[in-house]
């Protein structure tokens, strides 16, 4: 069974929401299966830490997650073009994965959700995508032979799978980025069941 890690971190809900989609389209595909994890939140006083297991929703990821995964497609809001801290910070302590060379040779993809329009969803998936490369990921994004891709009149690029929730993060996730989020989990599902065959 080839399994997918769909990793995010969500605040208002949308990144959640992609990441089942993705999920969904990720299982479609003859024996794959997806992993959901998310990441805690971070805060700026030193002493608060989140639970060891969340309240609700999916688990905290672990290392372990990534260690066994066959890919991994990698969720977080936008926050001021970038990916936000909570998922960064949890990038940040993979060191000891790229020593080891763990995810080298892996698939993985990206998608994020912003509240405009123009509010930074390609360069936010461009910064998730850099941690990635520098562990010898290999990414995969949308083509354009993706419909979806070209009639799209909210979310949707060829880096990866995005949402336009507006500025108060109550816009319902379009149609075409729904189809968007399906296709690229089963194109990660198919690329990483290739790879591992």
């Amino acid at each position: 069974m080839t399994e997918i890690l769909v990793l995010y971190y969500s605040q208002g809900g949308a990144v959640r929401e992609l990441a089942q989609l993705i999920a969904r389209g990720v299982a479609s595909v003859d024996n794959c299966q997806a992993r959901l994890r998310t990441v805690p939140r971070i805060s700026t006083v030193c002493e608060a830490t989140a639970a060891d297991i969340p309240a609700s929703g999916d688990p905290y990821v672990e290392l372990l997650d990534l260690e066994q995964c066959s890919g991994l497609a990698l969720g977080s809001p936008t926050r001021f073009g970038n990916m936000a801290a909570p998922m960064k910070y949890f990038l940040d302590g993979t060191s000891g994965l790229w020593l080891k060379g763990t995810l080298i040779g892996k698939p993985a993809a990206v998608f994020t959700s912003s509240g405009s329009m123009h509010g930074g969803n390609e360069s936010t998936l461009l910064t998730m995508m850099l941690p990635l490369l520098h562990h010898g990921m290999l990414i995969v994004g949308i083509p354009y032979s993706q419909p979806e891709l070209s009639a799209t009149q909210s979310g949707g690029s060829p880096y990866g799978a995005s949402h336009i929730g507006g500025a108060m993060d109550d816009k319902p996730i379009s149609s075409d980025e729904k189809k968007l989020c399906l296709a690229l989990g089963q194109r990660l599902a198919h690329t990483a069941a290739k790879l591992a065959a």
